[in-house]
């Protein structure tokens, strides 16, 4: 399940829950793409049980496509499961990643 939130001005917040595999990324896919304009998405994850490597390619793509329009792609609440996921594949060093979602957007200079 994929819930969206506004976050600040430019920041779009959308929270995980469950499990992220190839039978369930339909929605953040079309989520992220609803988010064209945003420059910067903030995943939060702290509901999210499990993610396979359909669900990282989808957020690795967002990244990328992000960073050429010059936003990025933050993690939040990383459960240790997923973490590990992202660690293994050496995805968790692309990504910024924060305790959770309220210290992602406290962060200063969000949306920049």
């Amino acid at each position: 399940m994929v819930s969206r939130h506004g976050g600040h001005p430019g920041t779009v917040v959308l929270t995980l829950e469950g499990e992220l595999d190839h039978d369930t990324v339909k929605p953040l896919r079309a989520a992220l793409q609803q988010s064209t304009g945003a420059v910067r998405v903030v995943v939060d994850c702290a509901g999210l049980r499990f993610c396979d490597s359909t669900g990282l390619n989808v957020l690795l793509r967002t990244r990328l496509r992000l960073l050429t329009e010059g936003g990025r792609v933050d993690l939040a609440g990383l459960r240790p499961p997923v973490r590990r996921i992202f660690e293994i594949t050496g995805a968790l060093n692309v990504f910024r990643v924060y305790d959770d979602a309220e210290t992602a957007l406290a962060e200063s200079g969000a949306g920049s």
